[in-house]
């Protein structure tokens, strides 16, 4: 990986300095939808607001944004948005109702259906996000780092094509068997809107990004190689391109850890929790890349007790250079808030002792040489 510049640091720099693979005391924490529906606080603004008018209107996504650094005690923030603001931006009517989830009542279904839509300006169509990451900035005054983000190509097709999001995506996967010339076309359109989206993100305040492929476990291997990853691939260096570290989130793609880094070029890849820290770091360490989560969603619903041991199994799992403490996906909107505390609590009480230290560096290098050797 070539090297990060250095960044003006925030007060807390542990995630800026553990993106650049520099042992930390302990890792950074943060939770993916940590500005969400499990806090009350979130809950009383969403109540005078429906969530796409909050994600348009950068003074609420602002105050949701940073309930979390005090809330529950964060290393970072990201700002509140959706992954699907995108495909809006490109001209397609988006509905989101309670209880029914995000909706293109006009899905595309037809190369014809693809002409309609129009390349997105930034400034522009997503002028809303920008002025909550400049606000947000503003906000947080150095404290924390801020996290801008956005959907992957095939993520993004996904929803678009299927109309909703499905178990299986029967129907866009159905696209890329039947109609592999509509489904490049429309890759490479979203693939130029997001990287885009992100350098733009960027400017207006954004000092990590981070690409969510949430969907790339619908794609077998081959699938994933031909329609995702190269999309990916390119969102990632764009971004790359504005100076800030990329994160690469692709839950259900833990087989292809290894391909998605030497792709990508990200400065660190989220692990999802079907995923051991053990298997994702053979196959990451001779990368050279940072490693983000990855604990089960499901066991903040244990006692803190619990919450905390495996906290504390997961770190020592991913060692002491390049780990990003997370969730291994997002939060879910039932758990406690105290559940939650716990987590980042259990990680901010976490210290690594020299012999650790040693020890960890030791079996990344033997990983090393194993991958040498074989190549």
């Amino acid at each position: 990986m070539s090297a990060l510049p250095a960044p003006s640091s925030p007060a807390n720099d542990l995630l800026l300095r553990a993106l650049r693979r520099e042992v930390v005391e302990r890792p950074p924490v943060w939770m993916m939808r940590q500005a969400g529906r499990y806090l009350p606080q979130y809950r009383a603004v969403r109540a005078t607001s429906d969530f796409l008018s909050m994600c348009r209107t950068p003074e609420l996504a602002v105050e949701v944004t940073l309930q979390p650094l005090d809330l529950v005690g964060v290393d970072a923030a990201i700002i509140f948005s959706d992954i699907l603001v995108i495909p809006e931006a490109m001209g397609m009517h988006l509905t989101l109702d309670e209880g029914v989830g995000p909706q293109f009542p006009s899905p595309l279904r037809s190369l014809k259906d693809l002409d309609q839509l129009h390349a997105v300006d930034p400034h522009e169509h997503l002028k809303y996000v920008l002025d909550a990451l400049a606000m947000a900035r503003r906000e947080i005054n150095g404290k924390v780092p801020l996290i801008g983000f956005a959907g992957s190509p095939w993520t993004l097709a996904a929803y678009m094509v299927e109309g909703k999001g499905t178990k299986q995506f029967a129907v866009a996967k159905r696209m890329l068997y039947e109609n592999p010339t509509m489904a490049h076309a429309l890759l490479g359109k979203i693939a130029d809107a997001v990287g885009d989206y992100l350098v733009a993100q960027v400017a207006a305040g954004a000092q990590v990004v981070q690409l969510f492929e949430s969907w790339a476990g619908a794609l077998g291997p081959d699938e994933f190689r031909t329609f995702a990853l190269p999309y990916l691939a390119r969102c990632a260096q764009k971004a790359r391109e504005a100076g800030v570290p990329v994160i690469v989130f692709a839950p259900g793609a833990g087989w292809a850890l290894a391909e998605i880094a030497a792709a990508t070029n990200a400065d660190a890849i989220g692990i999802d929790w079907h995923t051991s820290p053990r298997d994702a770091r053979r196959q990451l360490d001779p990368f050279r890349v940072a490693m983000q989560g990855n604990l089960d969603p499901c066991a903040l619903y244990g006692p803190p007790s619990d919450i905390r041991r495996r906290t504390h199994d997961m770190i020592r799992a991913f060692g002491p250079r390049g780990h990003i403490a997370n969730l291994g996906h997002g939060i879910l909107p039932d758990v406690s808030p105290d559940h939650a505390r716990a987590f980042i609590d259990a990680v901010k009480e976490w210290r690594w002792t020299d012999d650790e230290v040693a020890a960890s560096e030791r079996q990344s290098s033997a990983w090393s040489a194993q991958l040498t050797e074989a190549r």
